[in-house]
């Protein structure tokens, strides 16, 4: 079963939404969803950038919901770990998808707050993730492969 996160506000009509679910690039379990927002509600209130949080805001409402035991396996989760290339570069890099408290980026630990973070979520395997740096340059990386997802190792509350 696949649920469309709308706001009524942006999508006022039950049939735009089912229609919309057709078309929608990223996939979220249920369980990664109220995760995300409940994060979101909390760095709302500290110092982080509000641009970076509208951002996954509008990427958490246009993204198909799916209980966490019928996700694909091919589709990046919290704690997926993924083999990226860089398009420029031809450059391969493995990440590990994460929530800011385990955030590592020299060990590969990327949280999903961050530029790179957010644009890897909820994609599959043979997307291109797409996002700007820090210094506003923009990158774009393909998704070779995951090499982890725990969802896929029975793990369905990681």
């Amino acid at each position: 079963m696949v649920r469309v996160c709308c706001r009524q506000a942006r999508i006022p009509i039950l049939k735009e939404c089912l229609v919309e679910a057709v078309t929608l690039e990223r996939t979220l379990t249920e369980l990664d969803h109220v995760r995300l927002l409940n994060l979101l509600r909390r760095a709302a209130r500290g110092d982080g950038s509000p641009a970076q949080r509208r951002s996954i805001e509008n990427m958490l409402d246009a993204s198909a919901l799916v209980p966490s035991r019928e996700v694909r396996s091919d589709v990046v989760t919290m704690y997926s770990q993924v083999q990226l290339q860089d398009v420029q570069t031809c450059q391969r890099t493995t990440l590990t998808l994460c929530y800011p408290a385990d955030a590592e980026p020299a060990m590969g630990f990327v949280s999903v707050l961050s530029p790179v973070g957010s644009a890897l979520l909820g994609l599959r395997v043979g997307s291109m993730a797409r996002w700007s740096t820090p210094t506003g340059d923009q990158r774009a990386a393909e998704i070779l492969a995951i090499l982890f997802q725990p969802e896929s190792s029975g793990d369905y509350e990681m």
